[in-house]
């Protein structure tokens, strides 16, 4: 894999905006209430590939995934869901046989990007796809969900856009006078999602670093007026699972069925 030169000046951007980083944070796509989420006005969603969905150089959906990935689907319909990956899509992707087959197995388009996430222009690549719909779709109707924060993470919220608008004063406040209006700083912006759980072990001493950041810019910044998204309304509890018995409780367990039948 070549080097990612937008991931790694990533580091400097956070000497200006720390909070790049912050997302909503769930263990895998399982958790995620797609229903809600579409009842609370998100109209489309970005997905990373490897280790989001599939397991790294697969193309093929993780098979405990398939309920969820179908709900998200049919939650915001034909188009609406995209995948942006830094292998299929990109200069990598030789003569896009890899797009193809992650399409024919994912059911959903393949951004085509030149330039890696958490690039400027890649973001640019998104916005173009989701504006060019029957239907288009702004940044802050939009759920990216990823599992690396340097890419993902930093991409989504890269697309945060802070406005001054004017809103009347609220009557109830005895510091504001009725009907007056008052300038005040918003955000919009998609809703970051942070998978933390792997399907399969990979760059592991950088997701430890990226959890460490992660804790250190919540513990020392102060988050903005309504940020970060609280994304518990749109969280389910994860299938319980019950673990598998160790090697030598099977064999004791055997043990204990033979005599009984002697």
């Amino acid at each position: 894999m070549p080097l990612n030169v937008p991931g790694i000046l990533v580091p400097f951007h956070l000497l200006i905006n720390p909070r790049l980083v912050i997302p909503g944070l769930l263990e895998d796509i399982r958790q995620i209430d797609f229903a809600a989420l579409k009842r609370a006005g998100y109209r489309g969603a970005v997905f990373d590939k490897d280790n989001c969905l599939t397991i790294p150089h697969k193309d093929t959906l993780v098979p405990e995934l398939q309920e969820s990935w179908q709900e998200c689907r049919e939650a915001f319909g034909e188009g609406n869901v995209l995948i942006v990956s830094n292998s299929a899509g990109t200069y990598l992707d030789a003569g896009g046989m890899q797009t193809e087959s992650v399409t024919h197995h994912l059911g959903v388009p393949v951004l085509q990007h030149r330039a890696f996430k958490p690039a400027y222009s890649c973001i640019t690549a998104v916005r173009t796809y989701f504006s060019s719909l029957r239907a288009p779709i702004a940044d802050h109707e939009l759920v990216i969900v990823g599992d690396r924060i340097f890419t993902d993470i930093v991409m989504a919220n890269r697309m945060y856009s802070r406005r001054k608008r004017s809103v009347l004063g609220d009557p109830a406040s005895p510091a504001v006078e009725k009907g007056t209006e008052q300038t005040v700083l918003g955000s919009q912006g998609p809703l970051a999602i942070w998978t933390t759980g792997v399907w399969q072990r990979e760059s592991m001493l950088m997701r430890w670093l990226e959890r460490q950041l992660v804790n250190s810019v919540e513990k020392w910044s102060t988050a903005p007026p309504g940020e970060p998204v609280d994304v518990r309304a749109f969280v389910k509890e994860l299938p319980r699972v019950e673990p598998p018995k160790k090697s030598s409780r099977i064999w004791l367990d055997g043990l204990i069925s033979l005599f009984r039948r002697a």
